[in-house]
């Protein structure tokens, strides 16, 4: 038995107040800091790898309407916290913060926020459950007790902002390497890009529709990425590169520019026949275009470009960009949806009755 599930913790779970704000703060504080031995999801949102930005100096600064958060409370003091974010277009739930201060019962106030999330999220009709987290301090654990299944990593990598931004690319050149904006029109050629890079069970889990990638704009969650429901950006681009004989789409990358103190973001899909290379510097100068203020460009906060382990050598390339490693997060989803067999054709010369008899 792991260190998740010690002892009942004493205490409750409920729901966030705003009197609760400066509790939270410095819960979230702490729990972001390192040497303290509070409990975290572990994600790279802080701390010397990236630089001075926090992206939770306060979980209720970025909260959105349709963001959840509970906290867990001993003896009147805050001892823990879960934050959700659901998205309003799709039955999935993401946690996006989990924190607990370093005591004995630290692991249990988290196991009880996440059940407490569970079962929120069933009296709402969630479909899906999403969590990244480092794998330490027994994050994989707790959520695998809590019925989460592992299926897949992703590496958060990130371009300092020492690096001066690439200039942004003139629409000529952008189209003489046959890059354009993504449109609701290109839904079926992203759906099929998406399905040749990712592996079919984590398609199954994932499941994307056609309608999933016509939706553009600030709340867009696909592809999906463990960076994406954290930050916060005034909206989402996307951009495709069109192939030679333009049947298809090679490569596919989102960029999010900053709206607060946090880094910018790129998510970068392609081919594995395909090289990137190219839509990648493209990105970058379209970020720079955008954060661009009285002809200089301002490159304070970097950039963070996470990539699925499997979607290699699209890491490879952001590595030649300038990008490095700064973490390696866990994936792990629980569906509440029960799956059934795929409805089958029979042959029309088989009568009805002779298939039930059979």
């Amino acid at each position: 038995m792991t260190e998740a599930r010690h002892a009942r913790a004493p205490g409750k779970v409920r729901a966030a107040r705003l009197t609760d704000l400066a509790a939270l703060g410095e819960l979230s504080r702490l729990a972001q800091s390192d040497g303290n031995g509070a409990r975290s999801l572990g994600l790279p949102v802080n701390g010397p790898p990236i630089g001075v930005f926090s992206l939770f100096r306060l979980p209720l600064v970025a909260f959105r309407p349709h963001d959840l958060l509970f906290v867990h409370e001993t003896d009147g003091r805050v001892s823990g916290l879960v934050r959700v974010e659901r998205e309003n277009w799709r039955d999935d739930w993401t946690i996006v913060e989990l924190d607990a201060i370093g005591t004995a019962n630290a692991g249990e106030i988290r196991f009880r926020l996440v059940q407490q999330v569970l079962r929120e999220g069933q009296k709402r009709g969630a479909a899906r459950f999403h969590v990244a987290c480092a794998d330490d301090d027994d994050n994989v654990e707790l959520f695998m007790q809590a019925g989460f299944a592992r299926y897949g990593e992703e590496r958060v990598l990130y371009r300092p902002p020492d690096q001066a931004l690439p200039a942004p690319w003139s629409e000529e050149q952008a189209a003489a390497h046959r890059i354009r904006q993504a449109r609701p029109a290109d839904a079926p050629a992203l759906m099929q890009l998406y399905s040749a890079v990712t592996p079919q069970p984590v398609q199954r889990l994932e499941a994307f529709r056609i309608p999933d990638w016509e939706r553009q704009g600030s709340n867009w969650r696909v592809p999906r990425s463990s960076m994406a429901p954290i930050l916060r950006f005034a909206d989402l681009e996307g951009y495709v590169v069109e192939s030679p004989d333009g049947r298809q789409l090679d490569a596919f990358v989102q960029i999010g520019v900053a709206r607060a103190d946090q880094p910018h973001y790129l998510r970068v899909m392609g081919r594995p026949e395909a090289d990137p290379s190219d839509l990648i510097t493209f990105a970058l100068g379209a970020i720079a275009g955008q954060v661009g203020h009285g002809g200089e460009t301002r490159v304070d906060r970097g950039v963070l470009g996470p990539v699925r382990t499997y979607e290699s050598p699209a890491d490879r390339r952001l590595e030649e960009a300038g990008f490095a490693e700064i973490a390696l997060l866990t994936l792990l989803l629980r569906e509440t949806l029960v799956r059934v067999a795929d409805p089958a054709l029979v042959p029309a010369a088989v009568r009805p009755w002779e298939v039930t008899r059979g």
